[in-house]
């Protein structure tokens, strides 16, 4: 049996059917409109997606008959999503007067398939079951091989084959933007921040695992709070909105004045994101995120919000993160515990006031930009504040 929560909270049993206590208040947010729908930019990239895969089955298709097991978990995998990342690279480009097109999206595309590397590599870094509400990639593989006996070890099989994957995608996504069709010149000015941006990923995913390996013993709240920003910052928020906003608004060729407060608004809308996912991450209700509520307490995650608990708990709250957090084993009580202490703690408050004043941030350096920027464009990027930070994202 899991030690008891200090004080017990509201809803607290509903974990047991599978709905965490914290996912009510989410379910309740008002709505937001979706402004990933305009210009019909997720339909068109999903179909850009969907051409490109078809293509690269045809070229693998001279290697084998049948290479499914490699193939399905992207196919899988890039039929949901939200497109966030190619609605930022693509009105990154429209905000500076381009207009839309086949190739401004194929480009967007690209960072669909970054993003899809990213997660096959991550869901094997981090051992997760369910991606998108689906198994995740290695997990199918390992499956597909079990039930076909196949020799060999399916865990080691389907690790494999989620890291190869991930691989492809990589190579896809450098593919679709240096051949999107865009002008040669135009392509070389998000060059450099197209490779960074890659580059400092696989950097910020070695930077999580080397934060948990470390471990925060011996480090102030300060230290804690900033070892996970930093985390945040080059395993999330770049990636996810500032480096494709700052490629397409590059390519697209915004003024020079306009990068800097672009910049500010995407790292800062980047980290509110990325604070919000971890809030979702202990208390989401699966059916919207597509994971079991508890993983990142599993995985043993180093996320502000643990910062912020650890910041103000007491001894009864500090042994019971220590004895619970970071145990494969864990179970609904064991994650009810921890839930219990970030609430009492103050711990899921404080994150909402930062994901308050980092939209703030962000919308003021949207207003700083836009004098240089397209007119429809600044109105999609402010929704996208909106939309980026919903408590039912």
């Amino acid at each position: 049996m899991w030690p008891a929560a200090r004080a017990p909270y509201a809803g607290a049993d509903q974990s047991a059917r599978g709905i965490p206590p914290y996912a009510a208040s989410l379910r309740k947010a008002p709505t937001v409109t979706d402004p990933l729908d305009r210009e019909s930019v997720r339909t068109r990239v999903h179909a850009a997606l969907v051409t490109e895969l078809e293509h690269q089955a045809r070229r693998l298709a001279e290697l084998d008959d049948d290479l499914s097991p490699l193939l399905e978990p992207i196919r899988a995998l890039l039929t949901g999503g939200k497109r966030l990342r190619a609605a930022f690279a693509y009105w990154g480009y429209r905000s500076a007067g381009q207009p839309g097109s086949p190739e401004l999206v194929r480009l967007a595309s690209a960072m669909e398939f970054f993003q899809a590397a990213a997660l096959l590599h991550d869901d094997v870094m981090d051992g997760s079951d369910t991606r998108r509400g689906m198994p995740s990639a290695h997990r199918a593989a390992a499956t597909l091989h079990a039930e076909r006996g196949w020799a060999g070890d399916a865990d080691r099989f389907g690790e494999a084959s989620a890291i190869l994957a991930g691989d492809l995608c990589l190579q896809w996504s450098d593919e679709a933007f240096s051949t999107s069709g865009l002008p040669s010149e135009h392509l070389a000015r998000g060059r450099a921040t197209f490779d960074r941006m890659r580059t400092q990923l696989m950097g910020g995913q070695f930077l999580d695992l080397l934060e948990s390996a470390r471990g925060w013993d011996g480090l102030s709240s300060a230290e804690r709070v900033a070892s996970a920003r930093r985390v945040i910052r080059y395993k999330s928020a770049k990636y996810t909105i500032e480096q494709p906003l700052l490629i397409g608004a590059l390519v697209g060729g915004v003024p020079e004045p306009a990068l800097g407060p672009l910049s500010a608004y995407g790292l800062a809308l980047g980290e509110a994101f990325q604070l919000r996912d971890d809030v979702l991450g202990v208390f989401g209700d699966p059916a919207q995120t597509g994971k079991p509520a508890g993983d990142d307490l599993r995985e043993g995650k180093r996320t502000v919000q643990l910062a912020y608990a650890l910041d103000t708990s007491d001894a009864d709250q500090s042994a019971q993160v220590a004895g619970l957090l970071g145990r494969a084993d864990l179970d609904a009580c064991g994650i009810d515990t921890l839930r219990a202490v970030m609430i009492d703690t103050g711990a899921v408050q404080r994150v909402e006031q930062d994901i308050t004043r980092l939209a703030d941030v962000a919308r003021a350096a949207l207003g700083d930009a836009a004098a240089y920027l397209e007119g429809e464009a600044i109105d999609v990027l402010g929704e996208l504040v909106e939309f980026s930070t919903a408590r039912s994202t």
